[in-house]
């Protein structure tokens, strides 16, 4: 069975991928949605433009498409992409977002495809757990709820940044694997990357509860032993 995988550039879209792959499914795609405006109502945005590095870290085939940034473009831009793949579902890193699972669900269904969720409603910290033990390595290009600080941003995923996320859900409420949008990572590394990625360019923009890390330039890194 041939899948799409809806990516982000995120540990959550990663794991997804890597968990069919692992349950004997081929996955040859990753496609992703940019906004044209900057924001979207379904889709993940914050260096959405590095995807296409990703995939070629992967080998696999990236398709791309656009939305106007309103639900209906997302859901337009979705449809688009995914017409005429050699396909029998999509798989997606969706959690515990009704509102995501149901608009991806609406597209897949009019195209007549499967849709694929292995993470959903699962326990989220042992969820993170299992991601950091899958050997994806993520790290953090953006935070937006109150708690976090500026030295989150490149923070690796780690057990000790689980302990550190676990405590700002017990005192702030943060979703521990930030399903809210409390915040965001991009994968550096996987079990499927033929080679990482280093970040070795990007500026930061910090405000009140938020800030972003903007990767500027991405080059092929190397590893002592495989992923």
């Amino acid at each position: 069975m041939r899948l799409a995988s809806l990516f982000s550039g995120g540990k959550d879209s990663a794991f997804s991928m890597y968990a069919m792959l692992q349950s004997g499914y081929e996955v040859p795609y990753m496609v992703s949605i940019s906004p044209l405006s900057g924001t979207s109502w379904i889709f993940h945005v914050p260096n959405i433009g590095k995807v296409p590095a990703m995939a070629e870290a992967m080998g696999r085939k990236y398709i791309a498409g656009s939305t106007d940034g309103t639900e209906e473009g997302d859901m337009a831009g979705l449809r688009d992409a995914l017409s005429g793949l050699d396909i029998d579902g999509v798989v997606v890193g969706a959690v515990w977002s009704d509102y995501q699972w149901d608009r991806v669900n609406r597209v897949c269904g009019e195209l007549g495809l499967s849709v694929f969720s292995p993470m959903w409603r699962k326990e989220q910290s042992m969820m993170l757990r299992e991601i950091v033990s899958s050997g994806i390595r993520a790290v953090v290009i953006g935070y937006y709820a109150e708690g976090f600080g500026p030295e989150w941003l490149g923070r690796e995923i780690d057990e000790a940044a689980i302990r550190d996320l676990e405590l700002l859900n017990r005192k702030h409420g943060v979703s521990v694997i930030g399903e809210g949008g409390e915040y965001e990572t991009f994968v550096i590394d996987s079990p499927m990357h033929k080679y990482p990625l280093e970040i070795s360019g990007y500026n930061t923009a910090v405000g009140r509860n938020s800030g972003t890390l903007n990767i500027m330039k991405l080059v092929k890194g190397s590893r002592e032993h495989g992923p």
